[in-house]
């Protein structure tokens, strides 16, 4: 069985980062298994603008972003399998997957890097009535299809969810001549980031109804119309608020799921997120497995992906070198007050990282309030923000040295509050 000191699972945006910054830090044998037919992930699909002004200091489309580290990784001569589908990771770390020149293969490596990325919310999984015609996609397999392949879903769509995939093919499937009748979130806020509602919706007079969801569908070979009404607060339809809106396609936009079937059968344990509970340095709960990007939670900005999967290729290659490292001092971070989730979940005291980064997404629409951070009950800082809002992920920057006279067992707490 070959070896290798680390495996990196999947090619996309947080597989390319990880492995350059693994390659940099040092480690030589490394392996990436991509099973699209080049590197890249999504970003392939993404031909708008908007990617890499935080890493590279310019606009950069998707493909752009995705060939800046391909070209990296051919640099650093870093190997590469591609149409490969991983079957397998067990707890001691070995590897099996498969493609069609080697067959079914197994490999060992001393260090994992989990970089899956997401998938979409399929219809099956949200309880909207109605008959199962053609005319119904996800927002990505619609952007594919029209980026990738060139072909046009349909002519006249409507939108059920305000996630940012959904909101940029409003803007897509405009300009390639279709009508988008509308954009219906069951929430009272957008999913996706207020830069996007504006270029996406605004600008090409698209209305984004909130509070509202598709309640029926329509048509018996391709849809021919969907209902939509508006929602209470519990998030049930309101008689009489039916609308119907003639249509041949219906594109869903209602949320990201990381792909974690592989780190669950490795033992990793799950969050809030369904992606790893991670702590400071992202490794998972079985030593020598790290993870990062849209598999260890839903990022959205590219960038931010870049720079986490950077991080887990140093403490990977950091692992190789040295071992495990135990927590001797362990903090245990809290999701408080409007917080969903954090990443990571706890943290080592004892940390070489001379800042660490603790990000989250709140759990509703919070005007002129603060994140507050506590160490115990003690507050370490405070940062003020006009809105927060669930579509904009957050962080926090903490010097490690405010740890250096914590107890093992020490709490540290972020959570929003009215601002001072």
């Amino acid at each position: 069985m070959k070896q290798y000191n680390i495996v990196i699972i999947g090619g996309g945006p947080a597989g390319l980062s990880a492995a350059v910054s693994a390659k940099k830090s040092g480690c030589s044998d490394l392996l990436i298994l991509e099973r699209e037919n080049k590197l890249g992930g999504i970003l392939n699909q993404c031909i708008h603008n908007g990617f890499g002004l935080h890493t590279f200091k310019e606009e950069l489309t998707g493909p752009e972003y995705a060939q800046r580290y391909t070209d990296q990784i051919i640099e650093n001569q870093i190997p590469y399998k591609l149409n490969t589908m991983v079957l397998d990771i067990s707890p001691n770390k070995v590897i099996t997957y498969v493609n069609s020149k080697e067959g079914v293969v197994q490999v060992k490596a001393e260090a994992i890097i989990l970089a899956m990325g997401c998938r979409e919310r399929p219809r099956g999984a949200l309880t909207i009535p109605g008959t199962r015609p053609a005319g119904i996609y996800t927002a990505g397999t619609a952007q594919k299809l029209v980026n990738i392949y060139g072909y046009m879903p349909g002519r006249k769509v409507v939108i059920l969810g305000s996630g940012d995939i959904g909101l940029i093919m409003a803007r897509r499937m405009t300009l390639e001549g279709a009508e988008v009748k509308l954009v219906a979130e069951i929430m009272p806020y957008s999913a996706g980031l207020k830069r996007n509602i504006v270029q996406c919706l605004d600008d090409y007079n698209i209305p984004l109804q909130l509070s509202h969801t598709v309640v029926d569908i329509k048509g018996k070979e391709r849809v021919e119309s969907v209902t939509v009404a508006e929602v209470d607060d519990e998030l049930q339809p309101i008689p009489g608020t039916e609308v119907e809106y003639e249509c041949d396609t219906l594109l869903l936009s209602v949320g990201l799921i990381p792909e974690n079937e592989l780190s669950t059968a490795a033992g990793v344990a799950l969050g809030r997120t369904n992606g790893p509970i991670v702590r400071d340095n992202l490794e998972t709960s079985v030593p020598g497995i790290f993870a990062c990007g849209n598999v260890l939670h839903v990022h959205d900005l590219v960038d931010y992906v870049s720079e986490e999967a950077a991080h887990a290729g140093e403490a990977a290659t950091e692992y190789v070198k040295n071992g495990e490292k135990k927590e001797n001092k362990k903090i245990k971070v809290i999701a408080g007050d409007g917080v969903s989730y954090t990443v990571p979940t706890t943290i080592d005291a004892d940390s070489n990282e001379e800042n660490i980064i603790i990000r989250f997404r709140v759990k509703g629409i919070y005007q002129n309030s603060q994140i507050g951070a506590y160490l115990n009950d003690k507050e370490i800082k405070h940062q003020k923000k006009r809105i927060f809002a669930p579509g904009e992920m957050q962080q926090v920057v903490i010097n490690k040295e405010i740890f250096d006279d914590c107890q093992n067992g020490s709490s540290f707490t972020v959570q929003i509050e009215e601002a001072q």
